[in-house]
């Protein structure tokens, strides 16, 4: 079993990103990415304030915008006209969840198609569907990246995602299909209404399981050399540990880790890499390749 080090390739690809900022600036390019965080999540918080370490680290401006809980729609969808008409922000995200009374959906097709660095627009949707240049959403473009990085081959591959997100799922199936590399593989996308998960898991040679259940994956779900790949992270109590938690993902690692061929821990594994699948996002905005 081979560990896929996530936290060790996100360092490569910063990097590289750091050369190629220099050389945007060097043409008076700045790249600039705002992030709006609504609410006081502590999830999110966190999140963002990942997100803006990973930018100073690169050398891309980061701006954050805050708002309570209760703002308005209406104020919320303001601010986004106002970013996306400042030609000096090339990226902008829109940290999720959102409080109840806001329209996700109309939150995130207000962001202009050009500045949607996290790939969630229906353009940029459409365009990594058709195999067009795009903003690939962050998660499964660092998964790709891992996978490129570990030389792991795709073609032929049998590859099963478990959950069907927008986010992830749902993208990840479709990029791990194009005739490209990675990817050439038969896919199969399942979800919690699939008959017998458990066998169509153990056919898997490529198992990426993003269903939100800690440690939902056990052995007897993974074929003996499997490449699997873990998005969830969750928090469970730990008493023998002095925050009183641990992190785990939806895979039980110490059981899956018996069987597979690779596998990415929890954490250190896919998290990192999404952060900085963000970054080249905007260095991409920034250079004007995609738009």
């Amino acid at each position: 079993m081979k560990l896929i080090d996530g936290k060790m390739v996100a360092e490569t690809i910063k990097e590289q990103l750091k050369k190629e900022v220099i050389e945007l600036i060097d043409k008076d390019i700045n790249p600039h990415l705002v992030a709006i965080l609504v609410g006081d999540d502590g999830a999110s918080q966190t999140y963002v304030a990942s997100k803006q370490k990973a930018c100073q680290e690169v050398g891309i401006l980061s701006t954050l915008y805050t708002f309570n809980s209760d703002v308005s729609e209406e104020e919320l969808l303001n601010t986004i006209k106002f970013l996306n008409e400042d030609d000096e922000i090339h990226g902008m995200i829109v940290q999720l969840p959102l409080p109840k009374h806001i329209n996700i959906e109309k939150v995130m097709a207000s962001i202009a198609p050009e500045k949607d660095v996290d790939g969630f627009h229906a353009m940029n949707v459409g365009r990594m569907a058709l195999g067009l240049p795009s903003y690939l959403p962050a998660t499964p473009n660092g998964i790709m990246e891992l996978i490129k990085h570990y030389k792991i081959e795709t073609e032929g591959k049998h590859c099963v995602v478990i959950g069907r997100s927008h986010i992830v799922g749902l993208p990840m199936s479709i990029m791990m299909g194009q005739k490209n590399y990675p990817g050439n593989s038969t896919v199969t996308l399942c979800h919690s209404k699939t008959p017998d998960l458990k066998s169509v898991a153990a056919s898997a040679d490529i198992l990426i399981v993003a269903i939100g259940q800690p440690e939902f994956v056990k052995a007897d779900m993974v074929k003996e050399g499997a490449v699997v790949i873990d998005v969830g992270i969750h928090r469970i109590p730990d008493e023998t540990k002095k925050s009183g938690f641990r992190l785990v993902g939806d895979v039980d690692f110490n059981e899956v880790s018996q069987k597979c061929s690779f596998i990415t821990p929890v954490p250190g594994g896919v998290g990192p890499m999404t952060i900085v699948s963000l970054m080249m996002n905007t260095v991409k905005a920034a250079s004007g390749v995609v738009y």
